[in-house]
C-alpha cells in the first residue's frame, strides 16, 4: 500500500476583504518556498497540464488579488483557489482552498496535495519539511487547526466517516492559543510554540504510517492526552 498524505489548516467564520485573502495566500506560497525547490514556481489550473505550464502566476499580492477577485474565483462572499506547481502531472503539488467567508456552516481552509510518489516526495515527506509546511500554514492564515497527515491515517481514525477538522491529530498537528495550553506528552513527540499564533506538535521525525503500530499507538496516545485536556472538538466561529 502506497500511503498519500496531505496539509490543511481550517479556521470558521472570520469575514474577510479579497485583497486580505490575497496576502495570506502570498505569504503563506512565498514561505513555502524555501521548503522545496519546485514550491518557487505556482500556475494555475487549465484543461490540459501543458497550458496549465503556461498559465505561471506570481505569488504578489496585486496579481493574486486580481486573482482571488475573478468571476471565477468568488462564490458568495468567499475567494476559491486553486493553483499548482511542479515539473511533471504525477508530482505535481496542489495548494487549494477558500477564504473570507462569515459562514458558520462550512469552514475555510487552504490544502497542500499531491506531493506522495516520486523525487518531490521524498524530499517533502520528511518531519522537518511538514512541520516547516504547518509553520507556514499557521503564519499566513492564522487557522484554529491544521494537520498533516496520511489520507489512510485519517479514514481508519474514522472507520469511513470524514472526521470534523479539529477533533484528531496527525502526523504533524497545530492547535491554535485560544484553543488552550497543550499539557505535557510522550517522548519522542516535539512541540514548538509558534508565538502569537498557537502550537505545533510533531509526532515522530520518522516518516509516520499506518503500516508502523508504534506509530499508531502513539497518535492515539497523545489524541487521548489532548482530548482528556479538551483541545480535540469541532471549529468554533471565530473570535469566540
Amino acid at each position: 500500500m502506497t500511503e498519500t498524505y496531505y496539509s490543511g489548516c481550517y479556521w470558521l467564520a472570520r469575514q474577510e476583504p479579497v485583497e486580505s485573502c490575497a496576502h495570506r495566500l502570498s505569504s503563506f506560497l512565498q514561505r513555502l518556498g524555501p521548503l522545496e525547490p519546485s514550491w518557487n514556481r505556482w500556475h494555475q489550473t487549465a484543461a490540459t497540464f501543458e497550458k496549465a505550464r503556461q498559465r505561471q502566476v506570481s505569488p504578489d499580492v496585486a496579481t493574486l488579488s486580481k486573482l482571488l477577485g475573478g468571476k471565477a474565483s468568488r462564490f458568495m462572499d468567499m475567494s476559491r483557489f486553486w493553483l499548482w506547481a511542479g515539473e511533471n502531472e504525477e508530482e505535481a503539488s496542489k495548494v487549494t482552498g477558500h477564504c473570507g467567508s462569515a459562514a458558520t456552516h462550512m469552514a475555510s481552509v487552504c490544502l497542500l496535495d499531491g506531493h506522495s510518489m516520486g523525487p518531490v516526495a521524498e524530499r517533502v515527506l520528511t518531519a522537518h519539511v511538514l512541520t516547516g509546511v504547518m509553520r507556514a500554514m499557521a503564519l499566513a492564515w492564522e487557522p484554529e487547526f491544521g494537520i498533516c497527515t496520511s489520507h489512510e491515517h485519517r479514514e481508519r481514525l474514522m472507520a469511513g466517516q470524514f472526521p470534523e477538522p479539529g477533533t484528531f491529530v496527525g502526523w504533524v498537528t497545530y492547535l491554535a492559543d485560544f484553543r488552550g495550553p497543550v499539557p505535557p506528552l510522550p517522548s519522542p513527540v516535539q512541540v514548538e510554540h509558534v508565538p502569537d499564533r498557537g502550537t505545533l506538535i510533531t509526532l515522530t521525525q520518522e516518516k509516520f504510517s499506518v503500516s508502523n503500530p508504534t506509530h499508531l499507538a502513539l497518535a492515539a496516545d497523545v489524541q487521548a492526552r489532548l482530548q482528556a485536556a479538551g483541545l480535540l472538538t469541532p471549529l468554533r466561529p471565530w473570535g469566540t
